[in-house]
Formats: structure tokens, C-alpha cells, sequence
């Protein structure tokens, strides 16, 4: 097992496992920069770590199941389920925050994380569906009758 790897591995049980920010700040660069399908491009160690805050507080007893899990060079990639239950407020990009719907989730995804020369996460990148994970929460408005 590589170094992009083991930061990888680190970030997810820090995610997930035992939640813990000084751990997800002590992974990233201080000129790192995630891309996530909510958010959009995020620059710098503490917006992302702010990010991982409002999932972490969420989702507080999340669990990540890897489907999937490689290492390609200074890359690490991993696929599969993010679960638990929806028991604090989700915040919107516009600094809006909804309260807790209570439900659980269960959203595939993947990420990508890249370590610079440090080993320290450079770049990251998270994909996941925004409608199914919405969907879940009940937050997508009801289909009209047809």
C-alpha cells in the first residue's frame, strides 16, 4: 500500500470511523483544492474542512462501505456507499440551513484524492448523485400528476 493510499484510507475512517477535523485538516495542504458536486471548486485547507464540518454534523455516525478501492501513482481512488442518518442541519451553499429530516441515506459515490510530495491531499475530487441523495432526504419537491 502507497502513501496516497493510506492518506486516503486515513481521510475516510477521520469521515467516518472516529470523526475527527484536526485529523481531515492535518491531511489536506494548506493550498489544497476539492471539487464536490454540491459545493463546487473549494480552495484551502480550512473551507474544506469547513465543508467536511457541515457533512460531519449531518450525518454524525456515517459509515463508508469501499465497493471498489485502487491506488494509481500519488492517486488514490475509492467507490461506493456513504450511509447513516440525517440528525443535524444541512447547510446549502447559499449558508442556508435546513433541519434534520431524520431519514437515512444511503449514496454510492466516489473520490479521488491526489498527495502532494508531503503527503498531504493536493487535490480532491468527490462525485456523487445530488438528486438521489435529495431524494432520500425527502427534500425534492413532490412530481406533478401527469
Amino acid at each position: 500500500m502507497g502513501q496516497a493510499r493510506e492518506v486516503m484510507d486515513q481521510l475516510t475512517e477521520a469521515l467516518t470511523t472516529n470523526q475527527d477535523l484536526k485529523v481531515i485538516a492535518e491531511l489536506y495542504a494548506a493550498d489544497a483544492v476539492a471539487v464536490t458536486p454540491d459545493e463546487g471548486e473549494i480552495h484551502g485547507r480550512d473551507n474544506i474542512v469547513e465543508y467536511w464540518r457541515h457533512m460531519t454534523e449531518a450525518v454524525p455516525e456515517a459509515t463508508f462501505e469501499t465497493v471498489y478501492s485502487y491506488e494509481i501513482g500519488d492517486t488514490a481512488v475509492d467507490e461506493g456507499f456513504f450511509s447513516g442518518r440525517n440528525t443535524g442541519p444541512l447547510v446549502l451553499p447559499s449558508g442556508e440551513s435546513l433541519p434534520a429530516t431524520q431519514k437515512e441515506i444511503r449514496v454510492r459515490g466516489v473520490d479521488l484524492a491526489t498527495v502532494d510530495a508531503d503527503g498531504r491531499i493536493a487535490s480532491y475530487r468527490l462525485y456523487f448523485d445530488q438528486m438521489d441523495f435529495l431524494g432520500q432526504l425527502g427534500l425534492l419537491p413532490d412530481e406533478p400528476p401527469a
